[in-house]
């Protein structure tokens, strides 16, 4: 789904808009997330700040052109 408004960049789409704005407000929003996400207290909280924050990385992954791929095989290696 990233990758296709990558592509298709809808006009009004958040998505857009970031990949729009360059990887500097890309990775600042990712902070952003970052933060909140390790502030938030409660279960709920923790589960919206952690989808904030896992959107905001796959944003950064494909504006990068890093696939899921190698970060899961990273994640393997570790794990092996």
């Amino acid at each position: 789904i990233v990758a296709e408004r990558k592509k298709k960049m809808p006009e009004g789409s958040y998505t857009t808009h970031l990949f729009s704005s360059g990887s500097e407000k890309i990775r600042k929003k990712l902070g952003e997330e970052a933060i909140e996400l390790i502030l938030a207290g409660k279960k709920d909280d923790i589960s919206y700040e952690a989808a904030d924050l896992i959107y905001h990385m796959l944003i950064l992954l494909e504006n990068e052109s890093v696939s899921f791929d190698s970060v899961l095989k990273e994640l393997e290696k570790r794990m092996g």
